[in-house]
């Protein structure tokens, strides 16, 4: 929105600006922010940095060693739709308090960090991401865990459980289970809800391709956008979460992007569609090859097949992760490329027939993942696979046009690379194979040793050590 600090400084006091917030991520992928009344947010105070205490962020610093700057990017500059108070909001790069050097763990230098070894390896000069955002509107969601006992109860409107009820609020029209692609009103209940986060997301510069509701049948929604840098699509990520959440709240209603909120229905991902172009020229493209793709991006391909199983650990960062890739549902669980096949680890869009679109889509990430470190990530595996000259057909990664969930296919589903099946081994992986992400000093030793250490600490050990409330029914009179 803004080539400079100054040019913001001049905005706040031509517009009418009363507040000015700081939006920030910690290493997870949570958002945070800190808030400034305008008539203190002067170009000056902005570029020198507004301090904060990291060592209460997670994946920062400890204790003893907190104060951190934050400092706004005047780029990413947007108008809060959300505030009572006319807003002004930025995201910001993280840096040392007393150096002012850029913070190793900030997500978004480790993003700058990747796109600066794109362009030095001499592969291209620039990526486009599109990522796609699948999430749940449900009326409520409420949850407990307590020592003696753990419970959630989630309400849809349009949950086939209220085919049939007595508060007189059924309608007659619900969807069911698994059936909800492109549904159209009045099955389809949140379609003005979804428009109404289009246009203000329109309004921030960021540009809608559609929206449309999707396979779950519990209102179950998506809005795609249109592909961009690196960078710009991360900052996007985190926005479009922002505006989807607080727009259900505006509206009395709840919005999550958990992997699977809901058991025997559709869980929601985040698939990543990437591309290389050097200059104008697209990477990917070659008419000659299996589904148009270039050796450069068949090579790409391999190495993010290959780096897989560690890359889960990135961009499917959660135990929920993995209710969510399991055989039966859209959710791919093998690690194979194909065109057009939504049971593949990486499809190819058959829709993508010009040179300038060609493209892949890795379909296993969902939206517990930090998007700053998951196409960081992934960028870096498919350059590796490029560098060491990678032929996916002779790993074994395909291609492969069957649907490998038919039970026709069981036999050649039994040679194919499986995906981790838990968190837990998503971490190995991780541990066991992590080089490709130090490559041009992107990803440090030590973010990724803090990153498996909070996973299996604060999650995936917690969760391991509950009690579910399914082994009471199975286990109590054993």
């Amino acid at each position: 929105m803004f080539n400079d600090l100054d040019a913001v400084e001049h905005f706040i006091q031509q517009n009418g600006i009363k507040m000015v917030d700081l939006k920030f991520s910690d290493l997870i992928g949570g958002w945070h922010h800190i808030t400034l009344p305008a008539t203190h947010a002067t170009a000056k105070v902005l570029s020198d940095g507004v301090g904060f205490d990291s060592s209460s962020t997670p994946g920062f610093k400890k204790l003893e060693a907190g104060d951190m700057c934050l400092v706004p990017d005047p780029s990413t500059g947007f108008m809060d739709p959300f505030w009572e108070l006319p807003t002004l909001s930025m995201i910001c790069n993280i840096v040392e308090a007393d150096t002012r050097a850029p913070f190793a763990r900030d997500p978004r230098v480790i993003a700058a960090k990747a796109e600066n070894h794109l362009k030095t390896s001499g592969v291209a000069d620039r990526s486009q991401w599109g990522p796609e955002f699948e999430f749940y509107i449900f009326n409520s969601a409420a949850h407990q865990d307590q020592s003696n006992w753990s419970a959630y109860r989630i309400e849809a409107e349009a949950g086939f459980w209220n085919s049939y009820g007595e508060n007189g609020c059924c309608k007659g029209h619900t969807i069911p289970a698994h059936g909800g692609y492109h549904a159209i009103p009045p099955l389809d209940v949140h379609h003005n809800l979804r428009s109404e986060i289009s246009q203000l997301l329109e309004n921030a510069n960021i540009e809608v391709h559609y929206h449309h509701h999707e396979v779950g049948g519990p209102s179950q929604q998506e809005i795609e956008v249109v592909l961009g840098p690196l960078m710009r699509m991360a900052d996007v990520t985190m926005i479009i979460k922002y505006f989807v959440k607080m727009v259900a709240r505006k509206n009395n209603l709840t919005a999550t992007f958990m992997p699977k909120p809901l058991f025997r229905e559709a869980g929601s991902g985040m698939h990543f569609h990437q591309h290389l172009f050097n200059g104008n020229q697209p990477v990917f493209y070659d008419e000659a090859n299996y589904a148009g793709l270039s050796k450069i991006a068949l090579s790409y391909i391999a190495g993010i097949l290959l780096h897989g199983p560690a890359l889960l650990a990135l961009t499917n960062p959660s135990t929920n992760s993995y209710k969510r890739l399991v055989p039966g549902y859209e959710a791919p669980v093998n690690l194979f490329f194909s065109l057009a096949n939504r049971s593949a680890a990486i499809r190819v869009p058959k829709y993508t027939r010009d040179p300038n679109s060609k493209r892949i889509e890795f379909r296993p990430p969902d939206a517990t993942c930090n998007p700053y470190l998951a196409m960081a990530a992934m960028l870096l595996a498919g350059l590796d696979g490029i560098k060491k000259n990678l032929d996916p057909t002779d790993l074994g990664f395909g291609p492969f046009d069957q649907n490998l969930f038919s039970p026709d296919n069981a036999a050649l589903k039994s040679k194919i690379k499986h995906l981790p099946s838990s968190l837990d081994e998503a971490l190995q992986s991780l541990a066991e194979d992590h080089e490709f992400l130090l490559a041009g000093d992107v990803f440090q030793k030590d973010v990724i040793s803090t990153w498996i250490d909070y996973k299996n600490q604060k999650e995936n050990l917690e969760v391991r050590n509950r009690p579910h409330p399914y082994e009471i029914a199975l286990y109590y009179n054993c």
